[in-house]
């Protein structure tokens, strides 16, 4: 950013003026005020987190404003009927960002990363997160696939949920790393419920940690909706490279031949050369260009 713009506004974004974030989980709730969530898992839980937009400090706590990022300020947990109504009546009609979170990611840490992608989209609509018990650690790795895994049900009810409010439009699916393999995971099971399927607005899967022929076997079974599917790839991710290592050498969706991909029937965006990252693993959130391409997914609908 040159020194000479202006930084975002936090509330370019519906979230940045009402920064509360509907929380679909199958974390176990740690009953302390923070972490609210832990890495075990549990029943799937409804709850709203109300967030700090970077920008606003909070008397008494570490400012938002220091660090640049979301802050999470607490979480009321709910029913799911009550969770569902209160989320429903503030949509309104409008369309929803529904992000599912990666490997090695807490609570807090996709709290943050759904109240993030929300703001540099501009999204006007309401957000919501569907977080899966995360260990939380970089050695973590067979945890998290398993709890990914063990998740799916989970989110298959809280798109459910979602669908059964009329008051609910359009639901755009935003899915990073090994999140996308939930998400494949959940709709494969959902593949004969059109009524799900005809609200989902757009598929976005962000540097999928999936093994590329499960996911050419799994996206084939979709039907008509991979036509709503983008696919953000990086033949340079760092980060997935170590994931094929341990899964045998078999390549990732996310680092595949974009010629491959595309046989699919979904738009694939290479971003290799776009922006820097350690890792090349999150530049949906941390690179400006790439972020566009999400917002552009979701305007066209796929």
């Amino acid at each position: 950013m040159s020194p000479f713009q202006e930084p975002e506004r936090a509330d370019s974004s519906a979230l940045g003026k009402d920064p509360r974030l509907l929380v679909m989980t199958t974390r176990q709730s740690t009953g302390n005020a923070a972490p609210y969530f832990g890495t075990d898992r549990g029943p799937l839980t409804f709850a709203v987190a109300q967030l700090s937009p970077p920008g606003r400090g909070i008397s008494g706590r570490v400012s938002s404003a220091v660090s640049g990022d979301w802050a999470v300020l607490g979480v009321s947990r709910e029913t799911t009927s009550d969770a569902v109504r209160a989320f429903s009546d503030a949509v309104n009609g409008r369309d929803v960002l529904l992000f599912i979170h990666g490997f090695n990611e807490t609570f807090e840490t996709a709290a943050r990363s759904a109240g993030q992608l929300s703001h540099s989209l501009e999204f006007q609509g309401r957000t919501a997160l569907f977080t899966w018990p995360s260990g939380g650690k970089l050695f973590d790795y067979a945890y998290d696939r398993e709890s990914a895994l063990w998740s799916r049900d989970g989110f298959v009810q809280s798109l459910q949920a979602l669908v059964a409010n009329p008051t609910v439009g359009r639901i755009h699916i935003v899915a990073h790393s090994m999140g996308t393999f939930l998400t494949l995971e959940g709709l494969r099971e959902l593949r004969d419920s059109q009524d799900v399927y005809a609200r989902i607005g757009s598929v976005v899967l962000a540097s999928p940690d999936v093994d590329i022929d499960a996911f050419e076997q799994t996206v084939k079974r979709l039907g008509p909706l991979a036509q709503r599917m983008t696919v953000i790839i990086d033949p340079g991710d760092r980060a997935l490279a170590v994931s094929a290592r341990i899964a045998g050498g078999v390549a990732r969706a996310g680092a595949a031949d974009r010629s491959r991909l595309e046989a699919l029937g979904v738009r694939v965006a290479d971003t290799s050369g776009r922006g820097w990252s350690m890792l090349r693993h999150d530049l949906f959130l941390s690179n400006s260009e790439v972020t566009q391409v999400v917002r552009r997914a979701m305007d066209r609908g796929g």
